[in-house]
């Protein structure tokens, strides 16, 4: 815990943004950090309250975070503990306090009052000054153990999974399709969310630990799946769940609709220096846009659209309207449905909530002019004459991933998937139905967060160190 009497005298304090007018000129990261200050009087706030739901996975921190001890060390201006306690379960901090939901605070016991401790802005300025101060060093392997581990896929997932596995003395190898590592964190969460410098620290402190990097390798495509599998002696998955859910209504084959991941991937690339002049270019300027979902992709679509310079942007929410507040005695400190407004959302977005999408309409040369809709029921039923049309020139379709893509990779694989399609493996040994061969993150588990997948990738790399050694000093 951190002051005794902290919460009773100390308000919530969290960290404030650039105003919209002025955020929406550029990419990079617009909030205002706390002082230091600031943030020993925000981990002051940690109560001692018997039973801390924050790090418990089920309604907080899917790493068992051990927050109330670096709260109590940050108060104490032990920053240089707190941030070795911090990367003790979690191998990016840094990412997680930028983009992670923070299940933590609504798990929170001060949440009762709607008060939280700022566990979000506390986790990232300990690990921000965790690395301005030079206290995250590689950490390299005194002795090698002569075992290789092929990782397919770059993501949170596959680094968290890499980096364990290098520190343990494994010859571990990453094969990643895209020319630069992070997977979703690089190319599919905008700048203005978490700027790409975060990725390339992580990235050069792993190549010093040991980890080998081959990029512009698509597995299954670029070479065989059996060629790693020959070559290597334990094989993880984290190819992430990349196959888009398809609306389910006619017109998307029109000119200006596209999925959501190519005009996000391709804006990173842009912000990345990367050549997109050879694609088709999926640009929101000057353009009424209409993005169909209503989730976490739907608003990086919304933010993304309103930098590029769009004339309006309509979200559209399947989901009724929820309640402005959650009714704590039935939903604490569980996940609570309630209104939420991201970022991008206040920048100027219409939401339409109870919204189905009916069709996509087009004009004779093939390009989209609006989205066809109507008001459903609470079984998404839509409700006869509430028809409406929405002006659109650009449609953006966000309505989340079903499962990993099969073709190459999983087809040449043979694993067998699970009921939702993702690709079969327990939560203990990780290992699919192919010897030798292990799967984590979305991949396995389903479209998710990334806290979600950096707990995969370190409980895979255990389970894989278990396996080849027989005994393993890595944490589950």
């Amino acid at each position: 815990m951190g002051k005794v009497t902290g919460f009773l005298e100390i308000d919530r304090q969290e960290q404030r943004y650039e105003p919209a007018s002025d955020r929406v000129r550029h990419f990079g990261e617009f909030t205002i950090p706390l002082t230091e200050n600031e943030v020993k009087n925000q981990a002051a706030r940690c109560m001692d309250c018997g039973i801390p739901y924050c790090h418990n996975e089920t309604t907080g921190c899917p790493v068992n975070n051990q927050i109330p001890d670096w709260n109590d060390l940050v108060w104490q201006d032990d920053w240089e503990e707190a941030a070795r306690n911090l990367h003790s379960t979690n191998n990016f901090p840094e990412f997680t306090g930028r983009i992670c939901p923070a299940p933590c605070e609504e798990g929170c016991t001060l949440n009762l009052e709607d008060t939280p401790v700022a566990i979000k802005t506390v986790e990232q300025s300990i690990a921000d000054r965790a690395i301005r101060g030079g206290w995250v060093k590689p950490q390299v392997p005194e002795t090698r153990t002569g075992k290789k581990v092929a990782i397919i896929g770059a993501g949170p997932a596959g680094l968290a999974a890499a980096q364990q596995l290098a520190r343990v003395g494994h010859e571990v190898h990453v094969y990643e399709r895209e020319p630069k590592p992070g997977g979703l964190l690089r190319y599919g969460i905008p700048d203005f969310k978490m700027e790409k410098h975060h990725i390339d620290f992580r990235q050069r402190q792993m190549e010093t630990e040991g980890v080998i990097f081959h990029f512009g390798e698509n597995i299954g495509v670029s070479r065989p799946l059996s060629e790693l599998q020959d070559s290597h002696d334990a094989v993880l998955l984290c190819i992430g769940s990349e196959h888009p859910r398809h609306p389910g209504c006619e017109g998307t084959e029109f000119e200006g609709v596209h999925y959501a991941m190519p005009f996000l991937v391709q804006q990173n690339r842009r912000n990345g220096g990367e050549d997109v002049s050879g694609e088709e270019q999926i640009l929101a300027s000057g353009k009424h846009v209409v993005v169909i979902g209503g989730g976490d992709t739907a608003s990086d679509c919304i933010g993304t659209s309103f930098r590029q310079g769009a004339v309006s942007v309509t979200q559209l929410d399947i989901r009724p309207q929820p309640p402005v507040k959650e009714d704590k005695l039935t939903s604490w400190p569980n996940w609570a449905v309630k209104m939420r407004t991201s970022s991008s959302q206040a920048e100027g977005a219409i939401r339409e909530f109870s919204a189905g999408t009916l069709e996509i309409i087009g004009d004779e040369r093939g390009h989209v002019t609006g989205v066809k809709c109507a008001r459903v029921s609470q079984s998404r039923k839509p409700i006869e004459g509430t028809d409406f049309i929405l002006k659109a020139d650009l449609v953006l379709m966000a309505i989340g991933f079903s499962h990993p893509v099969y073709e190459g990779l999983v087809e040449q694989s043979g694993t067998k998937l699970d009921k939702r399609g993702n690709v079969f493996a327990d939560t203990f040994s990780y290992k699919t139905s192919v010897e030798g061969l292990y799967a984590a993150g979305d991949a396995r588990r389903g479209q998710s967060l990334v806290v979600w997948a950096i707990r995969e990738g370190r409980q895979a790399a255990r389970a894989i160190d278990l396996d080849l050694m027989g005994q393993t000093a890595l944490p589950r």
